[in-house]
């Protein structure tokens, strides 16, 4: 399926899931904000949220700094 993820179309197999997303673009175990179809989700949203063909995802890692 394609998927444009933070501005790039993709193609991806095997992913039903944000959270398969995230597992298969290394930020699963992240702190991540994610924007899909331009809708914020909560955390606790992210893992069950269905990635269907078409769909605009926007993923930024939450870094500390100083």
């Amino acid at each position: 399926m394609k998927i444009t993820v933070n501005g790039a179309e993709r193609v991806f197999e095997d992913v039903s899931t944000l959270g398969d997303l995230l597992a298969r673009t290394g930020l699963a175990e992240k702190p991540v904000v994610v924007e899909h179809n331009k809708r914020a989700l909560f955390p606790r949203e992210i893992a069950a949220t269905p990635v269907r063909d078409g769909d605009v995802i926007e993923i930024v890692q939450i870094t500390a700094g100083g």
